[in-house]
């Protein structure tokens, strides 16, 4: 019996080893490309996984020919308005959907997961039209206007505030709290894991979004960095050391805020996914 748990234990760290290095060879290989030589990052035999020399060209060619500070603050832009606007309104309809008794809820929120379910490309058709309308294309609101409300979130949030103890809404009666502060004084303080996991996800959905913001925003000086990057890539040539130079300058926002989030992001999830 204990040879094989062993057996067993052993199958399942070799299965652990394999899957994480698929994710994490990858990175390694965009760091190791970006201080290579143009030659070296397409030479295939004999295939050069180490530079032979570390260069950093690429980085100083990528920062003087791309304003990384503009593409920085157009992105920061994007993801601080998408995530102030998730937690506000996911917020209010996760609190409406799990503790709020109302005709229609459940057929309201059936919707809310089928929207879900369904593509996001299908949307951008008439969000496009509906921005042009308003005269509002190369601006930072053309790039939250999509994020204004969020399915997933008002979903995760409604995990969140499903799981809380009703008492707490009863000792809220007795004190003489309405709806309404009740809301804010007492549970929403409460989701405060869910909602920092909230905005990590909004976070990186926003920066990781390039069709919508190639779409809406052509100016130069409106790009955001998933843009910038698409577009370093030629039809028929790429420079793979500066891309992958730029690509790993772009990772730095995101890298630093999982760092920084880590433990209410992991706390989020375990709270909010306790009854999926």
């Amino acid at each position: 019996m204990r040879k094989r748990s062993l057996v067993y234990t052993l199958l399942l760290h070799a299965v652990l080893i394999v899957v994480s290095l698929t994710m994490i060879v990858p990175f390694v290989w965009m760091i190791l490309t970006a201080f290579k030589t143009a030659g070296e990052a397409i030479q295939l035999d004999p295939y050069v996984f180490f530079p032979t020399r570390f260069q950093f060209n690429s980085f100083i060619r990528v920062f003087t020919t791309n304003n990384f500070l503009n593409l920085y603050k157009n992105t920061l832009l994007l993801i601080a308005f998408r995530i102030l606007c998730a937690v506000i309104t996911a917020s209010m309809a996760g609190f409406a959907f799990g503790r709020l008794k109302f005709k229609g809820s459940e057929l309201a929120f059936s919707l809310v997961l089928v929207q879900m379910m369904i593509p996001s490309q299908i949307f951008i058709i008439p969000q496009y039209l509906m921005i042009s309308k308003l005269g509002m294309t190369n601006t930072t609101f053309a790039l939250v206007f999509p994020g204004l409300v969020t399915a997933f979130g008002t979903f995760l949030m409604r995990q969140a505030y499903k799981i809380l103890p009703k008492d707490l809404e009863d000792a809220a009666k007795i004190d003489g709290l309405n709806i309404g502060k009740t809301f804010v004084l007492v549970l929403a303080p409460l989701t405060k894991s869910s909602l920092v996991a909230l905005s990590v996800f909004t976070a990186v959905f926003a920066y990781k979004e390039l069709m919508w913001p190639m779409i809406v925003n052509t100016s130069k000086d409106s790009l955001v960095l998933a843009s910038a990057l698409a577009k370093m890539k030629g039809q028929y040539v790429a420079n793979y050391p500066e891309l992958m130079a730029a690509s790993l300058i772009a990772c730095v926002p995101m890298i630093v805020l999982y760092f920084i989030f880590q433990k209410q992001f992991i706390e989020g999830i375990a709270t909010s996914g306790g009854k999926l």
